[in-house]
């Protein structure tokens, strides 16, 4: 779990674009719902998204750990098990409380950097898109929309479930090339939240015991 968590929160410092734009097949319906609800996120002053991460292999999610996410502008924390990742605006911070360790870094401008709704805009680049009808999710009747890589990046596919009416992503499957699976389900939604001025924020004065690296 710890290692697959690890995988998809470091992404930011590896995944980069694939820019093969010419060899795309988009599907129009598939990328109006994927821009309305990215516009939708982006048109709040910040959000935060409570969530279930699922992981197992052949499909089957065995684990499951809660994660919280908070969002503003650029700007973002993370946090799920032992890991903790705050983005300020200009550099990434990924702690992790079991091994006291924070590793620090910035991204480059083709970096995807990991969180509930990356796909969202990732797309453009990286993925050849389908619509694939409605399924029910927790109740809810949901546009089922399929990315596909446009060149190998480990990932076989990747599902993404969306709240039409309310413009929101329910639930992302990514299913890797080693039958590894990772799920994230929104279990709670909140927006325009007063939210504390130090919040993305990385204080060292908490981490003096961490060995810190800088990439």
């Amino acid at each position: 779990m710890k290692k697959i968590i690890s995988k998809i929160v470091l992404a930011g410092f590896v995944a980069g674009s694939i820019g093969f734009v010419n060899a795309q097949k988009i599907d129009a319906k598939a990328k109006k719902i994927l821009d309305d609800v990215t516009a939708n996120y982006k048109s709040k002053k910040n959000s935060y998204f409570k969530f279930a991460f699922g992981s197992g292999v052949n499909g089957t999610v065995s684990k499951n750990e809660p994660g919280i996410y908070y969002t503003a502008g650029d700007k973002y924390k993370l946090k799920i098990m032992e890991t903790e990742q705050i983005f300020d605006g200009s550099k990434i911070y990924n702690i992790n409380t079991e091994d006291k360790e924070v590793t620090v870094a910035k991204p480059n401008e083709s970096s995807t950097m990991f969180s509930p709704i990356n796909y969202l805009t990732s797309y453009r680049n990286d993925y050849n898109v389908s619509y694939n009808g409605k399924k029910t999710v927790d109740g809810v009747s949901a546009d089922f929309i399929k990315l596909t890589p446009v060149k190998s990046n480990g990932l076989k596919y990747i599902y993404i479930y969306i709240d039409g009416a309310k413009k929101q992503m329910l639930k992302l499957e990514q299913h890797g090339n080693n039958k590894d699976i990772a799920v994230i389900s929104i279990k709670e939604y909140k927006e325009n939240q007063q939210l504390d001025p130090n919040m993305f924020v990385f204080d060292k004065n908490k981490f003096k015991n961490y060995l810190v690296t800088e990439l």
